[in-house]
């Protein structure tokens, strides 16, 4: 018997006011997938991940994840499900250190309780004790650790967004989200960024939905690709399909969809 997709999203749609933002989206995401998702500005590719992490909820259609109903969930509980992202605005604690903005996602998960904190019982200090120590796994992992007393604030832009990501598979995802992960870095930067996108998905055997304007990158590392343009889905695909689906070619101003190494 073949496995249900680990997230369907059928028929969803949203509307504000009276401007459907998005509108009769489908998307399936298997096991262990790596998926594009891209479009011209303003095609609904943020709005949408905001439906899949209950940002929103959606005015129609419905989102399961692992055969479960996820619409309406409050972003907190979605995480707990398994589903955590990033966001094309880098969003970290600048003030905190990055160790600290790396314990943050695992308290989401920790099994202190609020007497434990407030009595500081000893279980209370193991507790964060773990914590500490699989947060710096996690630097390791990402070339942070010599960072770790460093305020976030302070890294170059590239090691932001690791931290980022970081973070994100801190809280223990079966599915993760990144919102245009590869903005603002140089040729060099999303290079290494790929390496590491290809990385953590063997590393943590996650499923990864990925948007992104730069081509290159989602040519070179998704193996399925949707497209959406002014909130309805164009087309979707192997990568060589949409680099020739005529539909895409002209949503993209009739500029040629590059070549996965061009």
């Amino acid at each position: 018997m073949v496995n249900d997709p680990l997230l369907q999203v059928k028929s969803v749609g949203i509307q504000f006011g009276g401007l459907k933002a998005v509108s009769n989206f489908n998307l399936e995401i298997n096991e262990g997938e790596l998926i594009g998702l891209i479009g011209p500005n303003g095609a609904g590719k943020t709005t949408s991940f905001n439906l899949l992490t209950g940002v929103y909820a959606p005015t129609e259609g419905e989102i399961l994840f692992a055969g479960q109903r996820i619409n309406g969930l409050p972003p907190f509980k979605v995480t707990r499900k398994g589903i955590s992202r990033t966001f094309q605005n880098i969003r970290l604690f600048n003030e905190l250190s990055v160790l600290d903005n790396v314990k943050v996602a695992y308290h989401s998960q920790s099994k202190n309780t609020v007497a434990s904190s407030i009595l500081r019982l000893p279980s209370h200090f193991s507790e964060e004790q773990r914590m500490e120590q699989k947060a710096l796994e996690f630097l390791k992992i990402f070339e942070l650790e010599k960072y770790k007393d460093e305020e976030a604030r302070n890294l170059p832009y590239g090691k932001q967004r690791r931290l980022e990501i970081a973070r994100a598979l801190a809280a223990g995802p079966r599915l993760l989200l990144l919102d245009e992960p590869a903005a603002g870095m140089n040729p060099q930067e999303t290079k290494e960024l790929m390496d590491l996108i290809a990385f953590v998905r063997k590393e943590f055997s996650l499923s990864i939905l990925l948007i992104e304007h730069d081509m290159n990158l989602v040519m070179g590392i998704c193996e399925r690709i949707y497209v959406l343009d002014h909130g309805v889905l164009l087309a979707q695909g192997s990568p060589e399909e949409i680099r020739n689906n005529p539909k895409v070619i002209e949503a993209y101003l009739g500029e040629e969809v590059p070549h996965e190494h061009s």
